[in-house]
């Protein structure tokens, strides 16, 4: 009997996870995972060596877990945080649909909590049985989420992550690069006091966002200040809030750069009750080009990244390797492009 074994007899140890038997064997857990599934596609070499890893931690796979490979359900789960702005959940879900539609999967939604219950996730994916699971921002970085549907061995695809899993889906607009595009451009009609509206500290596109911004402001010996960076939680309030706070400071900034189209929303409506004029007193730009972009008033200048598509791209993705058609984990990248609107215009000579 090994000494794990010997200890687990005395109820002295805790049961050991795939986490445990990778480290053990010096591979990935899609690689123990494999083995334990007994596919095709592992050297003989390699197996063997997780095989031992198992054996000497006694390592037991979850038995729910391993009654989900039995069968496929030829369904998708989506989860999502439950959004006081819904834009960005509706584009995802588009493209998930579309991608689920293509292939005649069905697509199931779970929409959860900010504080998210691990708990309550595992009782979604064992009840429902689905063969994998769309993650979205913020849900997409939560550590706990995202070992534990690798330890019941869930095929999953992260949207937007701050940092991507191994060995796993995930897509992410080019955010750094998207954000320091935009500040270029705000940089290259005249402005020089640009304020920065911060997103919601979970995400990970929040703080790629305001290194690009910083980047830029940084390149052309401009100042980028705590006094010019207010926080935001990626809704219409906190950007109204976060304007109030950049535009009563002086001098203010003759443009504000806003990290999703719901705070440079709140900042137009932040402006015009100071009485400012958007964008003859000041220029607000925002980012995503979400439908609230084109209904604002002035319509919003912004930064279009292709939502939609990056969803609709990880599930179909996603879908190939449940269906053992592609080798298809690892990151993908997209590109964003500035949309013009009347939000933004050169300072005035004054400026």
């Amino acid at each position: 009997m090994s000494d794990r074994r010997q200890a687990k007899a005395k109820g002295s140890v805790t049961r050991a996870t795939i986490h445990d038997v990778a480290a053990r064997a010096e591979v990935s857990i899609k690689t123990v995972s494999r083995v334990l599934n007994k596919e095709p596609t592992v050297r003989n070499s390699t197996r063997d060596r997780v095989l031992k890893a198992a054996d000497a931690l006694d390592y037991e796979p979850h038995p729910q877990a391993r009654g989900l490979k039995g069968r496929l359900t030829h369904s998708i789960g989506l989860l999502y945080e439950n959004p006081q702005e819904f834009s960005y959940v509706q584009k995802a879900l588009e493209g998930v649909f579309d991608a689920c539609r293509s292939r005649n999967l069905s697509l199931l939604l779970r929409p959860c909590p900010e504080r998210v219950v691990v708990g309550d996730v595992r009782r979604f994916v064992l009840q429902t049985r689905v063969d994998g699971v769309v993650l979205l921002a913020p849900l997409s970085d939560h550590p706990d989420v995202v070992a534990m549907l690798k330890e019941l061995g869930i095929p999953m695809a992260q949207v937007s992550p701050g940092v991507a899993a191994a060995d796993t889906i995930s897509v992410n607009p080019r955010d750094r690069e998207a954000s320091e595009q935009l500040t270029e451009h705000v940089i290259s009609i005249g402005h020089r006091r640009i304020g920065f509206i911060e997103g919601d500290p979970r995400h990970g596109s929040s703080h790629k966002r305001l290194n690009g911004f910083l980047a830029s402001m940084r390149k052309h010996g401009l100042d980028s200040g705590e006094h010019l960076i207010a926080r935001g939680f990626f809704t219409f309030d906190s950007g109204k809030q976060a304007a109030n706070q950049l535009l009563r400071r002086h001098p203010s900034p003759t443009a504000i750069i806003a990290s999703n189209d719901d705070m440079a929303a709140g900042a137009i409506v932040a402006a015009r009750e100071m009485g400012l004029d958007v964008p003859g007193d000041v220029s607000v730009v925002g980012f995503d080009d979400s439908p609230i972009a084109s209904h604002t008033w002035p319509a919003l200048t912004t930064l279009r990244q292709p939502i939609s598509e990056m969803a609709s791209t990880a599930a179909l993705r996603l879908i190939d390797q449940v269906a053992g058609v592609a080798q298809v984990a690892g990151h993908q990248e997209f590109d964003c492009e500035i949309v013009m609107r009347d939000s933004l215009a050169a300072p005035g000579p004054a400026e």
